[in-house]
């Protein structure tokens, strides 16, 4: 199984490496620093929360941000210990456009599962599909931005779709 999943991982970057581009770099190395900590969604939520005059909101969707956040970050990481890929940047030097370095481990993705954690809380209108290809393309930069294994992401994408499952059910938007 591991074979499998490390080459997936190989196909994966070989296919990446093919689009980077600095061209690109703005876009997904932007939006990947933009969702550290949840935050795009975060704001995205009191965005919601505004429009709606229903301050609620944005209480609920951080409630579900940060309960995702310490499961991902907490006891699910520690049982894998994956070590994250290798990048071309040495370890002291300052990643473009703002990027960190993550201290955890790499997987689960922790943005690809807060990303679809979000998009569930917020799938039921007319934006539902921007929300779910908003979550892809920040889960998709954890790879371009050589942060993730694709399967990271791919793990983290399923489990945002049940902890957001769970969450729509607990702490629904409106």
């Amino acid at each position: 199984m591991l074979s499998r999943v490390h080459a997936f991982d190989l196909r994966v970057d070989t296919l990446v490496q093919r689009i980077r581009s600095p061209r690109l770099d703005p876009l997904f190395y932007g939006l990947s620093s933009a969702a550290d900590h949840g935050l795009l969604w975060l704001l995205v939520g009191a965005g919601r929360a505004a429009r709606d005059g229903d301050p609620g909101i944005a209480l609920r969707m951080g409630a579900a941000l940060g309960t995702e956040s310490l499961l991902t970050n907490g006891p699910i990481k520690a049982c894998f210990r994956r070590v994250r890929p290798a990048d071309d940047h040495p370890f002291g030097d300052k990643l473009p456009y703002g990027m960190h370095r993550p201290i955890s481990t790499s997987f689960p993705s922790g943005h690809a599962a807060s990303a679809f954690t979000a998009a569930m809380l917020l799938a039921g209108g007319p934006a539902t599909p921007l929300w779910f290809a908003l979550a892809a393309t920040v889960s998709a930069s954890r790879v371009y931005t050589q942060m993730h294994h694709a399967s990271d992401v791919v793990a983290g994408a399923a489990l945002g779709i049940v902890l957001g499952t769970m969450a729509r059910r607990l702490l629904p938007l409106g």
